[in-house]
């Protein structure tokens, strides 16, 4: 659009200077975005000539340029085509002065801190100074990363299920009334303990600064994973008709403490390290004596998304106990704090430790039930060991990851 002839005009432009022809555009239609750029383009001091046939162009043309505080000359009427000639004020792109990039936008680009002004700006936008301050509480790269983030978020992304798709719940079984019931009340306890983990999640995700989005990203699969799960659960439990379990006031109380850990990495710590890690365990049991073929997809597919969710934990906590060795006499205190709330509670509801141990006996059988309380007991020692072994990767010694392992919950999450 800028040429030395004015197209569709009857000659060149009658005076010196940078010509740029608006033709019929009008201001209505964007013409402002065309004199933008050909005053960034121009020379600095080099006044643009505007050609075009607008009836409406001079007036607005020079409104435009009082708004913007550009220098304008109306050109004689002469001098047609031209219907003027404009100068880029001296403020022009003063609004960038004092602008800053929000980092960079890659992962590795992330900026030790993210100030509050930046907002919701994009990581990597250049972002104009001044704006409103947006209260997020982590803003710190070492309280929230791992560099796990991108690669977990990924992999997350690509492994979602459907599951309508990826479940067949018209598979033929029948169980004894009494397994059934077990079935249901151990679904009961999973969807209490599910709908606790998917709360968490929502709430350490606002706490996030959105520079670190991969963070968030996760956070917000995370969340939708365990809706996913509620959903499973809940479907299996009332697949026969039936009517939901128990819900204890042990059990209730023991999630109540992780609801209202305000901390970002000690909740992570108590949800994903422990819990959601015990849960592993507690998933595996089931996917290998589950008695129908519903109970072991679904045990068998939520446990795929637990372990990203321990695994984003456990690297979080690595990463910061790294940068702040201080982190870990807390994550002691939390243990300690949350075992003395729950040292008068009853602990793991009785109906779900019997329903474990009879899904693992498979019949009424005295030696049956021995296996299967035997079965329930490894598996208790099972949780004590993934637990000692991920506290030992945060930089504990063996013996007070032992110590700490046993102060764990008895609610398993």
């Amino acid at each position: 659009m800028t040429s030395g002839a004015a197209p569709g005009s009857g000659g060149a432009p009658a005076s010196g200077g940078v010509p740029v022809d608006l033709g019929v555009l009008s201001f209505e239609q964007g013409a402002h975005l065309l004199l933008d750029r050909a005053l960034r383009q121009a020379p600095p001091g080099t006044r643009v000539e505007v050609l075009g046939t607008d009836p409406a162009l001079l007036p607005h043309l020079a409104a435009w340029c009082r708004h913007e505080g550009h220098e304008l000359r109306a050109a004689d009427p002469g001098e047609a085509p031209v219907v003027a000639r404009v100068r880029a004020g001296p403020f022009t792109g003063a609004r960038l002065h004092g602008a800053e990039r929000a980092g960079g936008p890659g992962a590795a680009q992330t900026a030790g801190r993210a100030p509050l002004h930046w907002g919701l700006a994009a990581r990597g936008a250049l972002v104009e100074a001044g704006g409103p301050d947006v209260p997020f509480a982590v803003v710190d790269r070492d309280i929230a990363w791992t560099d796990l983030a991108p690669r977990l978020y990924r992999q997350a992304a690509a492994a979602q299920w459907d599951p309508e798709a990826a479940v067949d719940w018209d598979a033929d079984f029948a169980l004894p009334d009494e397994v059934e019931t077990a079935v249901v009340q151990v679904m009961t306890y999973l969807v209490e303990n599910e709908q606790a983990a998917l709360v968490i999640p929502g709430r350490l995700l606002v706490q996030v600064h959105p520079h670190f989005r991969e963070v968030l990203q996760l956070l917000a699969v995370q969340a939708a994973d365990e809706a996913r799960h509620v959903e499973v659960f809940t479907r299996r439990a009332l697949l026969r008709g039936g009517e939901m379990g128990t819900s204890s006031v042990g059990g209730r109380a023991s999630l109540a403490t992780l609801l209202t850990e305000p901390d970002f990495s000690i909740a992570s710590f108590l949800l994903s390290v422990l819990g959601e890690g015990s849960f592993l365990n507690l998933l595996s049991f089931l996917e290998r004596h589950a008695p129908d073929p519903v109970t072991r997809r679904i045990s068998h597919l939520v446990r795929q998304d637990e372990a990203r969710h321990v695994a984003f934990g456990v690297g979080h906590l690595e990463h910061r106990a790294g940068v702040d060795p201080a982190l870990r006499g807390r994550l002691r205190a939390a243990v300690e704090r949350r075992h003395d709330a729950l040292v008068g509670t009853a602990g793991l509801n009785r109906d779900v430790f019997d329903a474990l141990v009879l899904l693992a006996a498979g019949s009424w059988e005295p030696q049956a039930i021995a296996r299967g309380w035997e079965a329930v007991r490894r598996l208790q020692a099972d949780m004590d060991e993934g637990r000692r072994h991920r506290l030992s990767r945060l930089g504990f010694p063996d013996d007070e990851a032992a110590e700490l392992s046993a102060l764990h919950t008895r609610n398993f999450m």
